[in-house]
């Protein structure tokens, strides 16, 4: 390890540490190698602008952002909900339940677990408070844990990222998203259930069966949305971020002319936060574009597997230290940067063991999801805090057992690689 490399990277952890953000903190640090190393500074500038503006698949996530905010706005989150709780209301835990169905459905348009968390996520601990059956800190928990589901069910934010720094298919990465975002669900609905049963909460009044067909009729325009989005990229109409970019104008035009449920005044709400989230998300994308050009100059991924190889890991015992990192990770870091600056890393290595990198790019983003959820730093947590007002003791309290079922979940993906490709291959995925 270079001297300047040296330096760069206690610059960061140390801005990091006081509590900097984490953009910030590797722009700084990026500068500092450059400077020391005798490189122009120049390098930092350039390196944003050709990567930003040469990757036209960075446009998707502004996109679905915008098509996240408008649902949130609008009245297509309480079509959605009416639907949840018409169908799986009736089980015990019904609103818990309720909240982890609506998440599954709302990942098939937003593909962000902070936009669940923090739009729909928020009605729905309102909704299970107000019932009298469930503490702040569970409702809060199981709205935090849902929310995970939302980046593993196409389309994914996350997944977009991950496509940006390994080449693999976003449309193949997307199909490999469905079958773990359905085994989390199955997870966490099992696990409410038990604790349902446990503490003795109960069922909601059933709807009945003749009401179904008209709530059905009412949420299918937001039930349509996924399908369209997907449809129009296996389909081969759209590519990904034209794809983003429908449901983003899709979102509006039901939720404007349809519901009629936005306004110009909550319009221009929706478009400046969305602005600020994007900004956001960019800076740390642009950040780490520099960041892991030092990282390539510095020839830290062949070194890693090249190390590697000489080890001779197999791909399994290999996968099993990558996700036991990745989770210890996620207590410190966010996903982003993560999926950025850490994974890169290992691209090299999965190449050399022959690991196919849409398995493990969604494993990953599994991997870090959980991360959203996982103390000291879990966003999700801090999300829902700012939110709700919830203390964040209260909610990791009632969390572990939905961490738990979610690292059951995720071991059964590492151990069974065919339930990720299995759906990419029926498209004609040859990984």
């Amino acid at each position: 390890m270079s001297l300047p490399f040296l330096l760069c990277l206690v610059t960061l952890f140390a801005l990091a540490g006081i509590g900097a953000p984490i953009a910030h903190s590797m722009i700084v640090a990026a500068v500092v190698y450059l400077a020391i190393a005798g490189q122009d500074l120049g390098l930092a500038a350039e390196q944003i602008i050709q990567g930003i503006y040469d990757s036209f698949i960075i446009l998707a996530v502004p996109l679905f952002i915008v098509a996240a905010n408008i649902m949130n706005e609008g009245a297509i989150s309480d079509r959605l909900l009416a639907f949840c709780k018409a169908v799986v209301g009736r089980f015990r835990g019904g609103l818990a339940q309720v909240d982890i169905m609506v998440s599954l459905i709302f990942s098939g348009m937003s593909g962000s677990a902070v936009a669940d968390a923090a739009g729909i996520g928020k009605i729905t601990i309102n909704m299970m408070v107000k019932s009298g059956h469930y503490s702040p800190g569970l409702a809060a928990a199981v709205v935090a844990a849902s929310a995970t589901i939302g980046p593993i069910i196409p389309p994914s934010i996350p997944m977009v990222m991950y496509a940006l720094v390994s080449d693999a298919s976003i449309g193949y990465l997307f199909l490999g998203g469905v079958v773990p975002g359905l085994i989390m669900t199955v997870v966490m609905m099992a696990i409410t259930t038990w604790i349902a049963h446990k503490r003795d909460i109960p069922p909601e009044t059933k709807v009945p069966v003749r009401k179904l067909p008209g709530i059905t009729f009412r949420a299918m325009p937001a039930l349509l949305m996924p399908i369209i989005l997907l449809a129009g990229i296996y389909g081969g109409a759209t590519t990904p971020t034209e794809a983003a970019a429908v449901a983003a104008a899709y979102a509006l035009l039901i939720a404007a002319f349809l519901y009629r449920s936005v306004t110009w005044s909550s319009l221009y709400n929706v478009f400046s936060e969305s602005a600020r989230s994007s900004a956001s998300v960019g800076l740390v994308i642009g950040s780490a574009l520099i960041f892991n050009y030092i990282v390539a100059a510095e020839n830290v991924p062949t070194s890693i597997a090249s190390t590697l190889d000489y080890l001779d890991l197999q791909p399994l015992a290999f996968m099993l230290f990558a996700n036991l990192l990745f989770l210890l990770l996620g207590c410190i870091l966010d996903a982003t940067t993560i999926i950025l600056v850490i994974v890169p890393l290992f691209i090299p290595a999965c190449r050399v063991l022959g690991i196919d990198l849409v398995y493990f790019g969604v494993v990953m983003v599994v991997n870090v999801m959980i991360g959203l959820i996982t103390p000291p730093y879990g966003m999700l947590l801090f999300v829902i805090n700012g939110a709700t007002g919830i203390p964040i003791r209260e909610i990791v309290r009632e969390i572990i057992p939905y961490m738990l079922s979610l690292f059951l979940a995720l071991l059964v993906l590492i151990l069974a690689p065919d339930l990720t490709l299995w759906l990419p291959r029926q498209f004609g995925y040859q990984g």
